[in-house]
């Protein structure tokens, strides 16, 4: 037998001692116009970073749910602006029955605090809208 063994030798013990092997260097990662994956952007079409922001505005969204709420006891049309259909609908039925409990018992307590509460409803909602966090139908933040 010849001293060093051969690197085939079953019966050779590894080096305890050794490092392990590097891994192979990462490719580098390009961000510009030309490439396939795009990072979040901060503004709608651009580059950034952060989530994807929505292409409404939340001053908007809160003016159309506030002003006509305050105003006429129409509620709904922000909702609707920012995507939640849902809840604009609601609103809308809301502000119809709202308007005949109005009209319809004008001397009567009961349908006054229905439409007051009613009325509540859509100025609390359009501040919520402007001064909070909304998010658009898509679950998206809406831009300030």
């Amino acid at each position: 037998m010849t001293y060093p063994p051969p690197a085939d030798d079953p019966y050779r013990a590894a080096d305890p001692y050794a490092l392990p092997a590097a891994p192979p260097p990462a490719a580098p990662v390009s961000w510009g116009p030309s490439s396939a994956v795009q990072p979040y952007s901060g503004v709608p079409g651009g580059y950034g970073y952060g989530p994807p922001v929505s292409d409404k505005s939340k001053v908007v969204a809160g003016l159309l749910q506030m002003l006509p709420g305050f105003l006429l006891g129409l509620g709904g049309i922000g909702r609707l602006y920012a995507g939640h259909t849902t809840l604009g609908i609601l609103q809308l039925g809301a502000t119809l029955v709202g308007w005949a409990s109005f009209w319809c018992g004008i001397f009567l307590i009961l349908p006054l605090f229905i439409y007051a509460a009613v009325w509540l409803w859509f100025v609390i909602d359009g501040i919520i809208l402007m001064a909070g966090n909304p998010v658009d139908g898509q679950g998206r933040p809406l831009r300030s």
